[in-house]
């Protein structure tokens, strides 16, 4: 059930938001700052989202509906649809072989992970600062990051149609943030693995979202 992502890939190749350039600076101290539905694209302008790198992605529901299980003392409880977005997103490396997964965590209603890109010629390479490259926006590089995540929401959404008779899981867009080095890679992983334990002060936690200030 997992093989052929791509029949239904084309469907969010075309049709995910604009390419706006949005300055990345600081964004690494407020990761669950995110904007709603409909938001601009965050994709660095310039940058060649198919070089060897690694990238920390963060995708979002629907209206941040909790989709996807529920937090119990502090660990994720995944549903039946928690659990294929959990086996899709470990699929990856099958689809996309110069890529790696590393550090990981589905939440109720967004997902985390660090994919890591790497180049032919000098595997085990991830880091990389960013390089302004003529770029094609808005048409699809096999193998880049783009094209990664949105098959990845592709091959969720396909699954969970056929399987769970369940669909408009995602939010359009989707927000990453290219590692510069060691320790900005440890610093997000740490975030990654401690979000279960801090979901209550979770910005994407609707409960936090409708309390009173």
């Amino acid at each position: 059930m997992q093989g052929d992502w791509f029949v239904v890939v084309y469907d969010y190749l075309f049709s995910e938001g604009s390419t706006e350039e949005v300055s990345l600076s600081d964004r690494i101290t407020t990761m669950n700052n995110y904007e709603h539905p409909g938001r601009r694209s965050i994709r660095l302008k310039g940058y060649d989202y198919s070089q060897a790198g690694g990238y920390f992605v963060t995708i979002v529901t629907l209206w941040r509906e909790c989709l996807f299980g529920e937090i119990t003392s502090g660990e994720m409880q995944l549903n039946a649809l928690g659990r294929i977005v959990e086996e899709c997103w470990h699929a990856i490396p099958e689809h996309f072989p110069n890529t790696d997964v590393d550090v990981f965590e589905v939440m109720p209603n967004h997902v985390h992970g660090i994919i890591l890109i790497h180049d032919e010629t000098r595997r085990g390479t991830i880091y990389r600062a960013p390089t302004p490259t003529i770029e094609q926006f808005g048409k699809p590089t096999v193998g880049s990051l783009p094209t990664i995540v949105r098959t990845f929401k592709a091959a969720v959404t396909r699954r969970a149609g056929q399987e769970l008779n369940s669909s408009n899981i995602w939010q359009r867009n989707y927000y990453e943030h290219i590692l510069r080095d060691q320790r900005d890679y440890e610093r997000i992983a740490n975030y990654i693995a401690s979000n279960p334990v801090n979901w209550a002060d979770d910005e994407e936690n609707p409960n936090r979202l409708q309390s009173p200030p």
